[in-house]
């Protein structure tokens, strides 16, 4: 099983997988697109998610390219490569797979047999 830090790392990834998904953004647009998706629960910080977006440029999983935002500033803007989206559907097949499995072991009323 994975430490707490490997956990989190992939969650993360994974997090931008999705937000990316959805559409280009910025990497400002990453953080404010989990913030609201998650509905103000997740705060992903600067020090956590830059790392993250190079990682999976690095992995071919994500393309940049510079851009003006929508504020009139230079920005880079993050998109997903076909690779990108391959790694999305399988690394969320496997999140439904352990959620799924943590939620029996929650819901659990008795020892098993």
């Amino acid at each position: 099983m994975a430490d707490r830090a490997d956990l989190l790392q992939g969650t993360l990834d994974l997090l931008i997988l999705k937000s990316l998904a959805l559409g280009p953004l910025h990497g400002w647009g990453v953080s404010k697109r989990l913030r609201q998706l998650s509905e103000d629960v997740l705060d992903v910080g600067q020090g956590s998610l830059y790392p993250a977006l190079y990682r999976l440029e690095d992995r071919g999983l994500v393309t940049s390219e510079w851009g003006t935002s929508p504020e009139g500033r230079k920005a880079k803007f993050y998109r997903l490569t076909a690779a990108g989206r391959k790694q999305f559907a399988r690394e969320q097949s496997q999140w439904r797979t352990f959620t799924g499995a943590v939620n029996l072991i929650l819901a659990a009323t008795q020892e098993p047999a």
